[in-house]
């Protein structure tokens, strides 16, 4: 543990990415750092403008931090099978903990609707000695763009004798607190709030602060919530502040996480990984309408002073999908039930060419304009920091990954029967249940015939406004799955034709099993049949003996092929792919991608993406890395002790609390948390230790 020395918001510098852990209520969440302060927070939705982004902008993105006023380590874990966040300040004066979190319900009779809360909880205790504190609140509202005006009010609460109200043009918010006492003969502690100005650092309005010192068996529970509508009158949506609610909060919402995790039908090894990974897969879900974001933050850096910095904070039906193959494999079902509603709708307001696009809001919304917040510094001065996402716009022709793990194919194949096929059919439409509508899910397709007919076209990024007539390109943006943006020139990926090929086998194989009419079939055997030779035969390097990245460029390698065994389109065992799979694991200098037993995408020194900057390496093409291995170690042992060796090592790179970004041989880098990163983790670790068991077995 390293001695933190206390600063104010005047000195106080950025603190890593990693050093952060996640709370959130499946509306929005919230990065609370180990010096205790809320560094990003959008208030109501995980798309909303944000009141807290310290992380992007040190003096002026806003922020709400409560830590000792004298020097102090430090300690952060979650409750145990829980998304509840506690951390720990510890001097030889004493200990004092905060609790924070995000309530999911409140406790009522069971007869009651629960209303979710929309309030950010922290509770701060002292369980040792004394402990000077100070807490600052300085909310900087719709991305520090909006000015804001502050007062210090009385409260209504019994409990607490003040309360801040902030006020912006479009949202308000008020802070209040609740003193306690937890032992006998200890005093309620005393509280007063003071203004704080922060002008001078870029804040559009006043904050608010306190100087506190806290005893054994004093607490304050400060709560920031936005205030219910005028016209509510119901005390379930404004119930009156006392420390028996706001315990009642703490122990419901903790009691929400327990029950949710305890659903979890997985019993390999690794478990409390896996578990933690699936903790945080589901922070991501929006509840209200099912969809999946990609990462709860935005225009985190993928390299300190870079541009690659991208808002994820939207749905891509691609990452939504392995988010959903990952909780299917460890028995939950309700949220594939649920993303799929999102899905049948959006097929209800097709594009006018009858296609879905890459990525929509959480709301379902097709805008995603992309804004340069030019007046924010960007994490450690990596701009230009972003908002919304412009590959919207793109028209993605690479649709495998949603039958890959919809729960329509594979999971029913491996005896998990998740979204039965017949309640799919019946969404669609009661009078049609031919495969063609089933391909309607099929993302960025107008159908299945469109795809069959495409699949040897090249893909493409052209930013929106460099076209005219979007039916002349095939757009493609693979940064939005696996790390990679092209904003250069056309190329055959070898990725993506895979994927192509993944779409239309597992339509046939679906056909086949569920005996559904597929009234193209012989044009989907052919179509997929001279996809398959035209891969093995332009993607491979007949020299190198080695899966190119491109069919222009078969002599640069990309970890992104990796993905060929784990969708079932080569043998693991094959010695083309197993070649391949030799070479990614050698070292840059030697013409490899593996450093540290850590995987990167690709060469950027070889492999121009029109985007320019550094990359560090993937958690994703490191854990594909591992599957790739571990179906390879099926056939030689030593490549299973290497999957083993590479998984055991990336688990050393997860943070203090089991959670991971995008990158991680710099530092952790990029979006954080990235759904993605922990869709992997548990998809290698099932199989890891599956194949790891028939080992055992054998």
């Amino acid at each position: 543990m390293n001695m933190h020395q206390p600063k104010s918001a005047a000195d106080r510098d950025y603190i890593p990415i990693a050093d952060h852990g996640l709370i959130g209520n499946l509306h929005t969440a919230a990065l609370v750092s180990t010096d205790g302060s809320i560094e990003s927070y959008c208030i109501p939705h995980f798309d909303s403008p944000s009141v807290f982004a310290r992380i992007l902008d040190k003096n002026k993105g806003g922020h709400f931090s409560i830590s000792p006023t004298v020097p102090f380590s430090t300690k952060q874990n979650y409750y145990p099978s829980s998304n509840v966040l506690q951390t720990k300040f510890m001097n030889e004066r004493g200990v004092v903990s905060i609790t924070d979190f995000l309530p999911r319900q409140a406790v009522l009779p069971p007869t009651t609707k629960k209303p979710l809360l929309p309030w950010l909880i922290r509770r701060v205790e002292v369980i040792r000695g004394v402990v000077p504190l100070r807490m600052e609140c300085a909310p900087a509202f719709n991305y520090a763009r909006s000015k804001h005006t502050t007062s210090i009010l009385p409260s209504e609460s019994p409990e607490s004798t003040t309360k801040a109200v902030f006020q912006s043009d479009a949202l308000a918010l008020d802070l209040r607190y609740v003193p306690e006492s937890t032992m006998a003969n200890v005093a309620l502690p005393e509280i007063k709030l003071d203004l704080l100005d922060l002008s001078e650092k870029g804040h559009l309005g006043l904050g608010v602060q306190t100087e506190m010192t806290l005893e054994e068996g004093q607490c304050v529970t400060f709560v920031l919530r936005t205030p219910p509508a005028a016209n509510v009158t119901s005390s379930l949506d404004d119930p009156v502040l006392s420390k028996e609610l706001v315990n009642s909060l703490l122990l419901a919402t903790n009691k929400y996480w327990n029950d949710w995790i305890r659903q979890s039908t997985y019993t390999g090894s690794w478990k409390e990984s896996v578990h933690r990974s699936a903790l945080a897969l589901k922070l991501l879900i929006f509840e209200p309408t099912g969809a999946v974001v990609a990462s709860p933050t935005f225009s985190l850096p993928e390299f300190i002073g870079g541009t690659r910095n991208w808002d994820y904070r939207a749905s891509w039906i691609r990452d939504s999908s392995f988010t959903l193959y990952a909780l299917l494999r460890l028995g939950f079902t309700r949220e594939a039930d649920a993303y799929m509603e999102f899905i049948f709708e959006r097929l209800r307001n097709k594009n006018p060419d009858g296609s879905l696009q890459i990525m929509y809001t959480i709301h379902g919304g097709k805008d995603l304009e992309e804004i340069e917040l030019t007046h924010l510094d960007g994490h450690k001065g990596s701009k230009p920091v972003r908002i919304g996402n412009g590959a919207a716009d793109h028209l993605q022709l690479e649709p495998g990954h949603l039958w890959r793990a919809d729960g329509l194919y594979l999971p029913r194949t491996e005896g998990k029967c998740a979204f039965h096929l017949k309640k799919c059919v019946g969404l669609i439409s009661s009078n049609d249940n031919s495969l063609e509508s089933l391909c309607l899910m099929i993302p960025g397709s107008l159908s299945e015939t469109y795809v069959v007919a495409n699949c040897h076209l090249p893909d493409l990024y052209v930013p929106p406004s460099t076209f005219e007539d979007s039916t002349d390109l095939i757009e493609l943006s693979i940064a939005d799955q696996s790390g990679m943006e092209v904003r250069n020139k056309k190329r055959h990926f070898t990725y993506s034709k895979v994927m192509l090929w993944v779409a239309i086998d597992r339509g046939l194989r679906l056909a086949d099993k569920r005996s559904l009419p597929c009234p193209h079939r012989n044009q989907w055997l052919a179509a997929r049949d001279s996809l398959y030779e035209e891969i093995m035969n332009k993607a491979f390097d007949k020299e190198l003996k080695v899966f190119g990245q491109s069919y222009e460029e078969t002599d640069v390698l990309d970890s992104a092929v990796l993905i060929m065994p784990l969708v079932f389109f080569i043998q693991p065992s094959d010695p083309r792919f197993v070649n391949t799979l030799r070479q990614i694991l050698k070292t840059p200098e030697r013409g490899g991608l593996t450093a540290n037993n850590l995987v990167f995408r690709y060469d950027v020194t070889k492999s121009d993406d029109g985007v320019g900057g550094e990359e560090g390496t993937f958690c994703l093409c490191t854990l594909w890395c591992v599957e790739a291995l571990t179906r390879a170690g099926e056939y030689d042992r030593p490549m299973l002790n290497r999957a083993v060796s590479m998984f055991e090592d990336f688990l050393l790179y997860l943070n203090h609390v089991g959670l991971c970004t995008e990158e991680i041989s710099r530092g952790w880098l990029g979006n954080a948390v990235q759904g993605f990163t922990h869709v992997t983790l548990i998809s290698a670790a099932y199989n890891l230790s599956r194949t790891m068991a028939k080992r055992h077995k054998y």
